[in-house]
């Protein structure tokens, strides 16, 4: 799985959705080469704005230990992602649709990774701009999940492929904002 066919799976490409489910990268290799470089970019962006321009961050938290609200982040990351997998999984069957571990921890390691990458928006101290951007981000990790749903769980039910997407991302961004309270506190 390369970024070339996650983008495939993006709410406006046309029949890319089913890339996942014809090339079945092995989760080992997913996570070694994909999620975990990816992973790293948000507590390594969070270091390099808190350390480089924390006139970005509110007054309170600019004297943090920037090290280690990364390592704290990055640990918080690697339980959601555990935990939105699991998710993902319990949320398929119960709206009778059927996706193995396998590939609901796949669709879990995928969708975030827009939001991995918009973390690069630190290099640029400017708020308003790394909101929007963080905006955009979750709205493709949104689309990926519904397109992944659709594809690794064979369905075309649109109301039910979208009822799955809600709960997961309601989830996520939960998890989301208490990783921000977290790195913030």
């Amino acid at each position: 799985m390369s970024l070339t066919s996650i983008s495939k799976l993006s709410p406006s490409a046309g029949q890319g959705g089913s890339e996942p489910t014809r090339s079945r990268p092995g989760l080992p290799k997913s996570l070694g080469f994909l999620v975990l470089p990816l992973l790293l970019l948000p507590p390594l962006m969070l270091h390099y704005a808190g350390t480089h321009h924390p006139e970005v961050f509110p007054t309170e938290v600019r004297g943090r230990d920037w090290a280690g609200v990364a390592e704290i982040f990055l640990l918080a990351e690697i339980a959601t992602l555990l935990v939105m997998g699991w998710l993902i999984k319990q949320v398929s069957t119960a709206n009778g649709l059927s996706i193995s571990y396998r590939d609901a921890y796949l669709l879990a390691a995928i969708a975030p990774v827009p939001m991995w990458l918009s973390s690069l928006g630190l290099v640029v101290p400017n708020f308003g701009f790394n909101v929007a951007l963080s905006f955009v981000a979750t709205c493709i990790s949104c689309g990926l999940i519904y397109r992944g749903i659709e594809a690794l769980c064979h369905t075309r039910e649109d109301v039910t492929a979208a009822s799955i997407t809600q709960i997961v991302i309601g989830a996520g961004l939960i998890a989301w904002a208490l990783l921000l309270v977290v790195a913030m506190s």
